[in-house]
């Protein structure tokens, strides 16, 4: 499931999802926020440049709506269903766990976005 070839490890460890061998990604880490959405210009071994167009990571955006939605339900799911808090706790729970994972958040979009335009091909060299 997680092998090299499929769109989920591309999307989940944010390597090219052309040729899978190197990171999208200038700083690999998604905490240091300074650098979060800091890509490198193109992938050095298959030459796959990601701003395939101006302004492309702008439809990132419909993606990352989505995603934080989900986290917001499954937040709200964990402390009101499964710990029985109050609704405030609940709202309070929502807002932390959209703030801590908005980082990661922010890269598994456009993760998602690219690899909905590119598919893996192994063949390709630069």
């Amino acid at each position: 499931m997680l092998k090299k070839g499929s769109k989920l490890y591309s999307i989940l460890t944010g390597t090219c999802p052309k040729c899978m061998n190197e990171s999208m990604y200038v700083d690999k880490n998604p905490l240091h926020l300074g650098s979060v959405l800091k890509m490198n210009e193109q992938c050095s071994h298959c030459g796959l440049k990601y701003q395939i167009e101006p302004s492309f990571f702008y439809g990132a955006m419909y993606v990352s709506y989505g995603l934080n939605v989900a986290v917001g339900i499954a937040a709200f799911i964990v402390s009101y269903v499964i710990f029985k808090t109050s609704i405030q706790t609940s709202f309070i729970a929502i807002i932390a766990t959209l703030i801590i994972l908005f980082p990661i958040v922010l890269r598994w979009s456009r993760n998602i976005y690219i690899n909905m335009f590119v598919s893996y091909d192994p063949t390709t060299k630069i």
